[in-house]
């Protein structure tokens, strides 16, 4: 039971080991300029690997559909980033109970979001937890934890990567090794509420560093940007850099941009309706002289 391309690598390793029954996702929906029907990754993944698709709208409010999972006679389900809350009956229905991938060292970092979180936060490190799921939000009994360190300008893509594929052997492992559940402990619970578009706007008044990781932490989604002119800019990658000045006023034809604290050197943006181009590149085609300012 997953959705986005975090399950995948996990959909992919229990195929090859395991009998899966059917595979559960959010249904197809419309994206794109055309905004046609458009199947999720996981979606996609099992369908080419000849696996039964399930696309229920909704579990709580539908009887029917949870009958139907019952029926199934699973042994275990997983669920990676499903994007549905499961209810009761359900987790009560397999043998082995619902387990969840989950991309934090619980109970750090429960909720929609643990990787941007993490990164965010400045966490030196985080990791993949093998959960028993509950009723609560990411608060069922531990099986199976794996951590990894956070390299110091790693993106939110790139360790969505590592941890899927985390993920993916630490789910085999408890599947195999049947751990005995452990109570997650009551102090250290985090949470990391659902990304919005809004919360990728960069505000200048804060320190360079913490903005530095807000853009390695939105990337890709939600983005980080600011406004040039009262136009969206997006920031792809940047830096901290030294400097000081007006928060939001531009430095140098480097693109060093004055914080609150320190400067954010912008390495690579995306202007509105334009395509991703380095700063230089960008500067050539922008007239942005030192003085000028975002907001």
């Amino acid at each position: 039971m997953g959705s986005p391309g975090f399950a995948v690598p996990a959909l992919v390793a229990l195929h090859a080991a395991h009998r899966i029954v059917a595979v559960y996702c959010q249904p197809p929906k419309p994206a794109g300029r055309g905004m046609a029907e458009t199947k999720c990754a996981v979606h996609r993944a099992a369908d080419q690997l000849g696996l039964a698709v399930r696309t229920p709208a909704r579990l709580r409010r539908d009887p029917a559909a949870q009958l139907a999972f019952a029926g199934l006679g699973a042994d275990a389900a997983v669920v990676a980033a499903y994007g549905l809350m499961l209810p009761p009956a359900m987790l009560r229905a397999p043998a082995r109970g619902c387990l969840n991938i989950h991309a934090s060292l619980l109970p750090r970092w429960r909720g929609a979001s643990p990787i941007s979180a993490a990164i965010l936060a400045g966490d030196a490190e985080t990791g993949v937890s093998i959960m028993r799921m509950d009723e609560g939000l990411d608060t069922g009994p531990m099986l199976l934890a794996e951590a990894t360190a956070i390299a110091p300008r790693e993106t939110a893509a790139g360790l969505h990567d590592r941890l899927a594929a985390i993920g993916a052997a630490l789910i085999l492992r408890a599947l195999a090794e049947n751990p005995p559940g452990v109570a997650q402990p009551e102090a250290g619970v985090t949470y990391a509420p659902k990304l919005t578009r809004a919360d990728g706007r960069l505000d200048w008044t804060r320190d360079a560093a913490a903005l530095d990781r807000q853009v390695r932490a939105f990337d890709p989604w939600p983005g980080a940007f600011c406004l040039l002119d009262g136009a969206v800019l997006k920031v792809l990658a940047a830096e901290p850099a030294d400097g000081d000045g007006p928060p939001g006023t531009v430095l140098d034809e480097a693109l060093r941009v004055a914080c609150g604290r320190g400067a954010l050197r912008l390495r690579r943006v995306q202007a509105a309706g334009r395509r991703a181009m380095d700063a230089a590149d960008f500067l050539r085609g922008h007239k942005l002289p030192a003085g000028s300012r975002l907001s």
